[in-house]
Parts: C-alpha cells; sequence; structure tokens
C-alpha cells in the first residue's frame, strides 16, 4: 500500500505505483480539507448566485443556469456526454496511475468532491477494478475530458473496466468487487474530468521508462567504446567539471567505472595511430548527459502537476471563494512531454551511429564487415542496423514538439489548448523504439568484443554480456533475427542488461 500526502508525493512513489500497479491510500489527514471544500460547493449549490459548473452549464453553456433539483442529474450528463474518446484502450498500469494522480489532485482540498468518493476510488486500486479508457480524444487543455470521463463513469455506474481479467459494464465490475456506484452531488462529475491526470500519467510513464533505458545507453555505449576498442580518455573527469553539467560529469564516471579493469583498453593505450575517436564514442557524456539533464527538468515538473489541484472552479476554503481559473491546462505537461521526446529521440541518435561504427570494417579497427565471422556468405548484422536507422528517423519525427500545435475547441471558448495528451502518448511508441536500438547495439558490442579475444572487456561489462547469452547466443552463421532483437530489447526495457552491471546507476532524482 502506497501512502500518498496530497502536495508531497514523489516520483519515487509515483514510479512504484506505475510499475507494479500498487494500491493507494490518502493521508487521512487530508480529509478536513476536502470536506471544508465539499461543505462551501454544497452551500453554493443551495444559493442563488451562480457558480460555474455548480448551477450553471459548461463550457460555452456556463451562462445557462441550473435548478438545484437538476444538479445531480447535471453532473451525470456531464461524464456521460463527455464520454467520447476513441482509439484502443489504455494499458492498464497507466489508467491506475491516472486513478492515483486524480486522487492527489482531489486530496488538496480544492475540488469539493465528498469524502466518500474518493475512497471509491482507492478501493477500485485496491480490488483491481480498472476502468477502460480509450486513448484518444483529449487535447489536453479544459482538462483531459474525454478520458477524464471515461473514467468517471465506473464511479457513477456506467461505462466499463476491466475486473479479474474481463471487461465488463462498470456497475457490474463494481458489484464483483463488492463496490457500489455513488451519484454524483453538485460539481463532483467536473471535478473529477477537469484536469492533466491522463496527460500526466502518459508523461511520467514516459518518464520513468525512458529514464531506464537512459541508464541502458550508459551500459551500451561502454560496451560499443570496447567493441571498437575507443578511448577513454574523453571520459576524464576534469574535462566534465569544467563543464560543470550534472548529467554530462554522472555519464563520463559511469563510463569509467564501467570500463575499469578492460583488457581491451589497456591493449591499446599505447602504438594506437587514432588520435581521436568519431563523436558517437567521445562525445557519449555529452550527448547522453545532456539528455539525462533535460529528463530530470521534465521530471521537476511533472511532480509538481503530479501534486497539484488542477480543475475548475477551485474551493478556496480560506479565502471563502469559488473561483474559475485555469489550471487544467496543460501545457507545462506538454512543454515535458517534449523535452522527454528530444532526450528519448537523440540518445537513440548517438547509440544508432555506434552500431553503424561496428558494423562498417572501415570505422571498427578491424572487426569483420557486419560483425559476421564469415561475411560474404553469412550477412551478419547488416540489416539489424538498417532497422535501427528506421526506428532512429521514426523517433526524429515523433520528438517534433506537439505543444505548439493548438487549435480551438468547443465553439471558441477553449481557444488554446496543449495538445498534452497525445505528445505524452507518443512516448510509449519512442521509448519501444530506443529499447530495440539499445538491444541491437548490445547484441553487435557483445559480438565485437567477443571478437577481441583472448583479450577480455571489463569485469562489469563481463557479467552484462553473460547474462545477455543465457538468453541469446553469439551469432555465427546467419539465422532467423527476429527473436533475437525482441529478446534483446526486452532486456534492455526490463532494466535487466543494466543491472547485471552490477554498478550503482544514476538516478532520475540525483
Amino acid at each position: 500500500m502506497i501512502h500518498l500526502v496530497p502536495g508531497a508525493a514523489t516520483l519515487a512513489q509515483l514510479a512504484t505505483i506505475y510499475t507494479e500497479e500498487a494500491p493507494v491510500r490518502l493521508d487521512r489527514a487530508a480529509r478536513p480539507a476536502v470536506e471544508r471544500a465539499a461543505d462551501a460547493i454544497a452551500s453554493a449549490a443551495a444559493g442563488d448566485a451562480p457558480v460555474y459548473g455548480v448551477n450553471t452549464g459548461f463550457g460555452k453553456l456556463a451562462s445557462m443556469r441550473i435548478a438545484p433539483k437538476d444538479t445531480a442529474t447535471l453532473q451525470r450528463n456531464l461524464i456521460l456526454s463527455h464520454c467520447c474518446g476513441v482509439g484502443a484502450p489504455i494499458p492498464r498500469a497507466h489508467a491506475r496511475l491516472m486513478m492515483a494522480l486524480k486522487l492527489l489532485s482531489l486530496g488538496r482540498g480544492a475540488s469539493g468532491v465528498r469524502w466518500e468518493l474518493i475512497e471509491l476510488l482507492e478501493h477500485m486500486l485496491e480490488r483491481g477494478v480498472t476502468p477502460v479508457i480509450p486513448a484518444q480524444g483529449s487535447v489536453g487543455a479544459s482538462g483531459d475530458l474525454a478520458p477524464l470521463a471515461h473514467m468517471t463513469a465506473v464511479i457513477i455506474g456506467a461505462g466499463e473496466a476491466e475486473f479479474a481479467g474481463q471487461v465488463l459494464p462498470g456497475a457490474e465490475a463494481l458489484a464483483k468487487a463488492g463496490l457500489a456506484p455513488i451519484p454524483l452531488g453538485p460539481k463532483e462529475g467536473l471535478a473529477f474530468i477537469n484536469g492533466t491526470q491522463f496527460s500526466t500519467a502518459f508523461a511520467l510513464a514516459g518518464l520513468f521508462d525512458g529514464w531506464r533505458a537512459a541508464q541502458a545507453a550508459l551500459v551500451t555505449s561502454a560496451l560499443s567504446t570496447d567493441a571498437i576498442m575507443g578511448s577513454t580518455a574523453p571520459l576524464q573527469p576534469e574535462i566534465h567539471t569544467l563543464r560543470g553539467h550534472a548529467g554530462q560529469i554522472e555519464a563520463a564516471a559511469t563510463m569509467r567505472a564501467l570500463l575499469d579493469g578492460s583488457e581491451i583498453r589497456e591493449s591499446h593505450r599505447e602504438g594506437d595511430t587514432r588520435v581521436q575517436d568519431p563523436y558517437c564514442i567521445r562525445c557519449q557524456p555529452q550527448v547522453t548527459g545532456a539528455a539525462m539533464d533535460v529528463m530530470r527538468m521534465a521530471a521537476t515538473t511533472l511532480a509538481t502537476e503530479a501534486n497539484a489541484a488542477t480543475d475548475n472552479p477551485l474551493v478556496l476554503s480560506e479565502a471563502g471563494l469559488i473561483v474559475s481559473g485555469g489550471n487544467f491546462h496543460a501545457e507545462p505537461v506538454g512543454f515535458a512531454a517534449d523535452m522527454i521526446a528530444l532526450a528519448l529521440a537523440e540518445i537513440g541518435a548517438i547509440a544508432q551511429r555506434r552500431i553503424a561504427l561496428m558494423v562498417d570494417p572501415t570505422l571498427s579497427y578491424d572487426l569483420p564487415p557486419f560483425l559476421t565471422p564469415d561475411p560474404g556468405l553469412n550477412s551478419g548484422y547488416m540489416i539489424a542496423e538498417v532497422t535501427t536507422a528506421a526506428l532512429m528517423s521514426e523517433n526524429k519525427h515523433l520528438a517534433h514538439p506537439t505543444v505548439t500545435d493548438s487549435t480551438p475547441t468547443s465553439a471558441n471558448q477553449e481557444d488554446h489548448v496543449s495538445m498534452a495528451a497525445h505528445g505524452a502518448r507518443r512516448l510509449g511508441q519512442m521509448v519501444g523504439n530506443l529499447d530495440r536500438i539499445l538491444g541491437v547495439e548490445l547484441l553487435c558490442a557483445a559480438q565485437g568484443i567477443e571478437f577481441r579475444a583472448p583479450l577480455v572487456t571489463s569485469a562489469p561489462l563481463q557479467a552484462v554480456i553473460a547474462h545477455l547469452r543465457a538468453t541469446i547466443a553469439p551469432l555465427g552463421e546467419d539465422r532467423y533475427l527476429a527473436p533475437d532483437l525482441e529478446a534483446a530489447g526486452r532486456l534492455i526495457a526490463s532494466g535487466r542488461a543494466a543491472e547485471a552491471a552490477g554498478l550503482p546507476l544514476p538516478e532520475i532524482t540525483p
């Protein structure tokens, strides 16, 4: 059970919710503030003054007054009418993280929902009732309206949910879990669907999975350096200290530790006619380290957003006000997603150049063409390298900014939007591409190092190769390679390839 304090949840807690599907419970100290805000909304609903979303219509219809007897119907209609998502259902882990983020937002005590709704959301997480949420339909402003409506529909007994491996009508899924739907009161539907939790969940998932790929890239780049008998002189700590960027300093230090004790490296310290290695070897800390710094900047934004109250209007209990604002606008999340996308694309771009270096006999320092022991009759990793070029190019296109692509919606009431939802959603595809690029690099670098026998690499890198070889044999004669590429990509995605080195790797929060 993860105990979350609204306003103080950590990236580590959110990563655990995402990767382990852990149940969530809000700190009970949040309850008084939540109930004060709910009381304020109840009073407003009983009064005569117009309050947006409490006794008025929504968006362009905000000028329409709603009678007190119709406020519950207003909220139910809001949810049902906004269930307009399309496309494939999002993964369960992302849906659960989205639910946890909504708990954090409601727990700030500015949304005006009753505590029993928070408890129902907690019980759904604990008992495995996961709303079926279509992936497409949010423009990331006025909240992630459609996906959050699909999430909320289950709370009121509508929509669909997954439970015990089955997709069921929402009311049936709740009943099988021993839960009951709760009709929404004044503003409660609006509180649930105004917010950035869909965009933020996908951005966080991209961050967590992307960081694991960045860690793996440090390991695969060290392997590639030894495979082509590259120099470790560019890893000298003073070089990186003189520049001062934290990620660069950490990347260089990690690579030094990974390569320490390599017989291959020691064998060419003297008499090597090459003066400098290509940039993909020499500038690895500057590129991967910069990507790490960018991802950490995004992480700071997303940690703040995860703890934010992002619906509208907000109940300012101490001031005695209910105020319309714009915290639902996901511009910060959109920027963060674009930053992560750029980092992922660049880690893949330089890794692909290392692969190209290793398969090219004119650049690989005496490795056989395409890393096959019998070139000509065999093509080795020739087309595996081409595949990585395709994936690299795809990621470059996917890295183009989405946050700059606004369009007016809702009869020009919502006339600037963030496009954070698909900006964040595309990160999953990019990480998958990057994992496969790094998987091919792992295969090529291990093969290259084995061609250097009887010289051996460092102990940490030997351990990585041994872990790889427990799953994938060296490439002798050509064979059906697609399963090897997928298996190597899984070793990267799982973190097992990097962990096999047995050394500390940079963390997302240094």
